[in-house]
C-alpha cells in the first residue's frame, strides 16, 4: 500500500489530501498540533481504517523527533508539508508585528524544512520518493505588485529557495521536491465566499502534478494546474 503523510491535516486543504487519499486507498499519515479535538479529520478517520492521526507541530523539534520515531522504518511515498499560517489576516490596521513575522517564518518555511529534514529516511525508503511543498504564488518576488503580506510573503519565498536547495541535496537519495502553488481556495485562509476554486479542485489538480511526477520536474515551482510560475 502506498503512503502519504500530510501536516496541517485538521482543516481546509490538508484534511482534503486526506479525504482523496484515503479514498483512493492508500494508507494516511494525519497530522496536526491537536489532535483530539481535530472533529473532521477524527470523523474522516473513523470512516476509513487506513488513515492513522498525529500529534505534530512543525514548529517543535522534540514533535518531529517523535514523529520519526513512532513511524520508525515505515516508507512515506509522498511527504505534503501544508501546514501554513497567514496571520496579516488577522491584522487588519496594517501595522508590521514582528512576533507575528517570526512566527510566520517558523511555521511555514523552518516548519517545512523541519519536517523533511525528519523523514527524509523514511521517504528515501519508499516507491515515489517524493516530497510536496504547498507553497503560494505570493511566495514568487516576480509576481509582487502592491504592498503588504510581508510574513507571508517573505515566509512562502523562503520556503521556495530552501525546498529548491532540498531539492539537490536529496537528489543522491532519489527523493524528488515539488513546490506547489494550491490556487485561491474556499479555505479558512484562503477566503470562503471570494475565493474561486474548492478544495477538492485544488488538490485534485496537485494529485495529478504528483502522479505526473518524473525526476525532471523536481524542484520545479508549478501551479495547481501545473503552469510554471515565475520566481
Amino acid at each position: 500500500m502506498e503512503s502519504i503523510l500530510v501536516t496541517g491535516a485538521n482543516r481546509g486543504l490538508g484534511l482534503e489530501w486526506c479525504r482523496q487519499y484515503a479514498a483512493a486507498g492508500w494508507r494516511v499519515y494525519a497530522t496536526c498540533r491537536y489532535p483530539e479535538t481535530a472533529t473532521e479529520l477524527r470523523a474522516l478517520a473513523g470512516r476509513h481504517a487506513s488513515i492513522s492521526l498525529h500529534r505534530l507541530d512543525v514548529t517543535l523539534g522534540e514533535h518531529c523527533a517523535a514523529l520519526r520515531a513512532e513511524l520508525g522504518d515505515s516508507p512515506i511515498d509522498v511527504l505534503v508539508n501544508n501546514a501554513g499560517v497567514y496571520l496579516e489576516k488577522y491584522a487588519p490596521d496594517g501595522a508590521i508585528r514582528y512576533d507575528d513575522w517570526l512566527l510566520t517564518l517558523q511555521v511555514n518555511t523552518l516548519g517545512a524544512v523541519r519536517v523533511t529534514e525528519a523523514l527524509a529516511r523514511n521517504v528515501a525508503r519508499s516507491r515515489r520518493r517524493l516530497v510536496v511543498a504547498v507553497s503560494s504564488h505570493m511566495g514568487s518576488i516576480a509576481d509582487i505588485s502592491a504592498p503588504g503580506s510581508y510574513y507571508y510573503r517573505s515566509s512562502k519565498a523562503a520556503l521556495n529557495a530552501a525546498m529548491k536547495g532540498l531539492a539537490l541535496a536529496y537528489r543522491p537519495l532519489g527523493i524528488g521536491v515539488l513546490i506547489l502553488h494550491p490556487g485561491w481556495v474556499k479555505t479558512r485562509m484562503g477566503g470562503w465566499e471570494e475565493a474561486p476554486l474548492t478544495a477538492e479542485q485544488s488538490v485534485s489538480g496537485m494529485r495529478r502534478l504528483v502522479e505526473a511526477y518524473t525526476p525532471q520536474m523536481s524542484g520545479s515551482f508549478l501551479r495547481y494546474d501545473g503552469t510554471p510560475l515565475p520566481w
